[in-house]
């Protein structure tokens, strides 16, 4: 029997993906039997075909990167938050044909901090200028008092960064990534970087740390995520990320609220253990 509803996330590479995991344990737990969670490898020159040939049962669908930009120009809307990072995470498609973006990376951000007890810091850090470091400092928009520094690679990304500050109101320092052990004197760092890139900071770590946001999922624990927890450290990983950020996507597809966080988490912790 065919699905009666179906959502799916797109991106390119896209094998790896947990999303269909949360989803359909959100799916399971909400007792959704019609509903249908797939993946798609789309790539940016595919994905305006594949927008065209979705039919009335598509309900939504998650974006991964090389989409978050490229998708802008197809919808016919997006929330303040997707504009304000320029990145659409979550297409909702209406009944009556819309697409809506959304970005839920910001609101995840902060759910997961908030989750750990992080409601509000002075001053923060942030390793690396990619767009998940964007979506980073718009949530350090809502909830820092005081100067972010964003440890960078180039002048290129420095610039890049503190324009963002500019444009989303907050005070951006940027530094060399050669400084990037500093970052750890800061009450909250968050580590946007790919896999490997902050082994060797982990040797750096304080005695008394403040709170680590590594937005890794895979390898777990990253070698700064072990070396934090040893040192009586609060992390926060990326899985925390994932699961709050497709809470709301189940939300906003399916119109059913509250998703089930937990059972969504043990969904992701289970698949993450069996690979």
């Amino acid at each position: 029997m065919s699905p009666t509803r179906r959502a799916a996330v797109l991106g390119s590479p896209i094998a790896h993906s947990l999303s269909p995991v949360l989803h359909r344990a959100a799916y399971d737990a909400l007792g959704l039997t019609g509903w249908e969670y797939g993946r798609h490898e789309v790539d940016e020159a595919a994905l305006p075909g594949f927008l065209a040939e979705l039919g009335p049962e598509w309900a939504g669908l998650s974006l991964t990167m090389p989409l978050k930009r490229a998708v802008i120009p197809l919808l016919d809307e997006i929330t303040p938050t997707a504009a304000s990072v320029e990145a659409v995470n979550t297409v909702v498609l209406t009944p009556d044909g819309r697409r809506l973006g959304d970005n839920t990376d910001i609101p995840g951000l902060l759910a997961a901090l908030r989750e750990r007890g992080v409601q509000q810091v002075e001053r923060a850090s942030i390793l690396g200028a990619g767009a998940t470091a964007s979506s980073a400092l718009a949530a350090l928009s809502r909830i820092c008092t005081g100067e972010v520094t964003a440890y960078v690679r180039s002048e290129a990304r420095a610039d890049e960064m503190r324009g963002w500050g500019e444009r989303l109101g907050v005070a951006v320092r940027t530094a060399p990534w050669e400084r990037a052990a500093e970052a750890f004197a800061a009450p909250l760092t968050i580590a946007t970087t790919p896999a490997g890139t902050t082994d060797a900071l982990a040797a750096a770590v304080p005695d008394r740390p403040g709170t680590l946001f590594d937005v890794l999922y895979e390898p777990w624990p990253t070698a700064l995520a072990g070396a934090w927890a040893d040192r009586g450290g609060a992390v926060v990983g990326g899985l925390d990320l994932l699961v709050h950020q497709a809470v709301l996507q189940v939300e906003q597809m399916t119109g059913r609220s509250p998703a089930p966080l937990a059972a969504m988490r043990a969904a992701g912790e289970a698949a993450l253990a069996a690979r």
